[in-house]
Formats: C-alpha cells, sequence, structure tokens
C-alpha cells in the first residue's frame, strides 16, 4: 500500500481515472437481483469484506509510506465473481479510509495495483482454465488458486515498485538489488493462503465458489452402457 505522500499528484489522478471507471463498471455488471434474493451470497459478502478488513489492517508500514500487506483477492474473487469481489474490495478500502489507515487521495492508486491487478489476475487465470475444461478439481485448484495468487502478488509487487520508480519521490532502499529474495518471501505466503482457501473451498463448500464448475469437476465416473 502507497501513501499520497510519496505520489505525484499526476500519478494520483490517473489512478483515480482508472479505478473509478472501473469500479462503475463492477457495480454496474453486479447481479443485484440475484444478491438481494439469495441469503447465502449475502452472507459470502459480508464476510469476505470484514475479513479483508482484518486482512489489510495487518500490515508491516515501513519508513517513507510504504506498507506491505497480504492481498487475500484471488480466493474473494473466485467465491464471488470479479464484480463484486472488487465492490467488496472497495467496502473494505473505504474502512481502511475511515479509519485513517490509508489516504483517501491514494485510494485510486491503491484501488487499481491492490485491487483491480489482483483481481484480474485472478479471473484472467480462472477463465483460462475453464477453457481448457479439465476435469481434474487439482487443476482448478492450481491454476486458480496456488498460481493465480503467486502471479498476482508478483505482478503487484512489481507494479508498486513501477510506479514508485517513475514518479522518483520513494528513496529506495539500499537492500533493492537483493530484491529478488524478498520476492519470494512475499510470494509464497500470498499463495499459500490463497491456494489453501481455495482447496478447503473445495472440498467442503464447492457450491460457494462461482468460478467453480460443480457439473464437470465432481461428476460421478460413467458408467459402461454394454455388458462386460
Amino acid at each position: 500500500m502507497i501513501s499520497a505522500q510519496v505520489l505525484s499528484i499526476h500519478t494520483l489522478v490517473i489512478g483515480w481515472l482508472v479505478f473509478v471507471p472501473v469500479v462503475l463498471w463492477a457495480i454496474w455488471r453486479t447481479p443485484w437481483v440475484e444478491l438481494f434474493a439469495d441469503a447465502r451470497r449475502q452472507h459470502l459478502l459480508f464476510g469476505t469484506v470484514f475479513s479483508l478488513f482484518l486482512l489489510w489492517l495487518v500490515r508491516r508500514d515501513f519508513e517513507g509510506g510504504v506498507s506491505y500487506h497480504f492481498i487475500g483477492l484471488t480466493v474473494v474473487t473466485l467465491l464471488l465473481d470479479w464484480p463484486l469481489a472488487i465492490v467488496g474490495a472497495l467496502i473494505a478500502q473505504v474502512g481502511l479510509v475511515l479509519l485513517g489507515r490509508q489516504d483517501l487521495a491514494a485510494m485510486g492508486v491503491n484501488g487499481v495495483l491492490l485491487i483491480l491487478l489482483p483481481v484480474a489476475v485472478t479471473e484472467f487465470c480462472a477463465r483460462m482454465v475453464e477453457r481448457a475444461q479439465p476435469n481434474n478439481p487439482f487443476v482448478y485448484i492450481f491454476c486458480s488458486g496456488f498460481f493465480a495468487a503467486a502471479l498476482a502478488a508478483l505482478l503487484c509487487v512489481l507494479a508498486v515498485l513501477g510506479v514508485l520508480l517513475l514518479d522518483g519521490l520513494f528513496v529506495m532502499p539500499q537492500w533493492l538489488e537483493d530484491f529478488i529474495g524478498y520476492l519470494w518471501l512475499i510470494i509464497f505466503p500470498e499463495a499459500f493462503i490463497n491456494g489453501m482457501l481455495v482447496t478447503a473451498l473445495v472440498v467442503f463448500c464447492p457450491e460457494w465458489l462461482e468460478t467453480f464448475n460443480r457439473t464437470r469437476y465432481l461428476a460421478a465416473p460413467g458408467k459402461d452402457d454394454g455388458p462386460e
């Protein structure tokens, strides 16, 4: 997460210009009628918003205006689908702003880097898996869960560093040349948390996952029609 003090006005404006239209598009694509009619989905939404809020509160603040926390949006995207995942993450982000744990001015940039980007990566991986139409649920768990979370964490960190380098207002640490080693400490926990949650949902509550094709993955093996 980035504070407004290390971002230029130009970057802050671009962040809002990108974040707001996508959020409005997600709100438009959200199936509100189904959501209001389904108490289970409402509980899932409220539960994920609260979980994201707590997860993002547990973070490490560094000197200079940058903080690190787990993202957790891979499992949320698979659970709610991308429009509702963006809406839920937005609500959690607003909660952080109200508590003073995130700058309102930097909300657009942080929304693009830490909400839209991981949701887009997860949605892309899930669609690629669905296009391949595998019958093994472990393919879904690994590619849409573990791999998508790891890729999202990697791209988010690189995108944040790219924005900070372009603005030039953040003083980069001296250990930046050893950054590849630190990347593994970020990628693996993110992949493990999201992957294990996706695994648990597939095993115990597959009907909760909007992106999980239960008919194909969990169908009983077919029986031979003819006599043996």
